[in-house]
């Protein structure tokens, strides 16, 4: 990208759906995490 290319930005609904389903994907990655050491423990 150049500096003089026109911003391509997505809405503000899809950046914000964007987040919240990078914030899901970590969250779904930190559980899974526990739930492998919580199983490796037993």
């Amino acid at each position: 990208m150049l500096w003089s290319d026109p911003e391509n930005k997505p809405p503000k609904e899809l950046r914000d759906a964007q987040a919240m389903m990078r914030r899901a994907g970590v969250l779904v990655a930190l559980a899974m995490l526990v739930a492998m050491y919580v199983l490796g423990i037993r």
